[in-house]
């Protein structure tokens, strides 16, 4: 599974219906959504994306589209550990409405996903095998009940070279975030499409970039991204044996 999504979506109903029904955004409306939840932020426009493949973009892009009912806003900053420390402006921008945020990533096999009502937190949950479970807000919907029941284990290969231990997870986060996303937005990254799921790649967004003048989130990202690939190991490489065991590849 390759998955990543950094997502929020604000509706006034049922946002996989909501969405079902959107035709092209308006430009002027998004902009303006965009210096809304961006206050004080350099705002500039950029090549927009669809739904489907814009739901991660690059650091200090932003996809989004504004309609009437409904507003998407796909950004790597809305990815945190814990949905409910999610900015107090962008869950204030929810008043009367529903915010949903989905976050996940295929590298560490984590998923967040957080739900507000009216401005007010219903469930929150963020979890990786990692760091185990590391927010559980509110109570479990219903999607997520087959995989607190046991009923969808997580089936994972070992690493040849370590210990042959257990998914530390009951279930596999990023199989969980799939049904969350198909239930609370109506689409899905990967796996099966259903017959009601939304065509996302159908969903025009605006692209923007987006800095804040007073801060250097991206600079400092990049420069702990550069000291973390500088302490990596070397790459280890496998193939599948005949058994679909993994071996270790020598590399010349």
């Amino acid at each position: 599974m390759g998955a990543k999504t950094g997502l929020l979506v604000y509706a006034d109903g049922d946002i996989p219906g909501l969405l079902r029904g959107v035709g092209a955004a308006d430009r002027d409306r998004t902009a303006a959504m965009m210096r809304r939840l961006y206050p004080d932020w350099e705002i500039e426009e950029r090549d927009g994306s669809t739904l489907w493949d814009g739901v991660y973009p690059p650091k200090g892009t932003a996809y989004a589209a504004s309609w009437p009912g409904a507003e998407v806003i796909c950004d790597q900053r809305v990815m945190i550990d814990l949905p409910s420390q999610l900015p107090k402006h962008l869950v204030a921008a929810s008043a009367g409405r529903r915010l949903v945020l989905h976050a996940m990533h295929s590298v560490v096999d984590w998923l967040a996903f957080a739900v507000w009502e009216h401005g007010r937190l219903v469930r929150s949950l963020s979890l990786s095998p990692d760091s185990g479970v590391i927010e559980n807000i509110g109570q479990p919907l219903p999607f997520e009940l087959p995989y607190w029941a046991g009923d969808r284990p997580a089936d994972t290969v070992p690493w040849p070279d370590e210990d042959e231990e257990p998914y530390p997870l009951p279930f596999h986060p990023l199989e969980l975030g799939e049904d969350a996303l198909r239930a609370l937005c109506g689409f899905i990254q990967e796996g099966r499409p259903e017959p009601d799921d939304i065509d996302a790649d159908a969903i025009e967004l605006y692209g923007f970039r987006a800095r804040d003048p007073h801060g250097s989130d991206l600079a400092r990202q990049e420069a702990e991204m550069r000291r973390a690939v500088g302490a990596m190991a070397s790459p280890r490489f496998y193939t599948l044996g005949p058994d679909g065991s993994l071996i270790k590849r020598e590399v010349l």
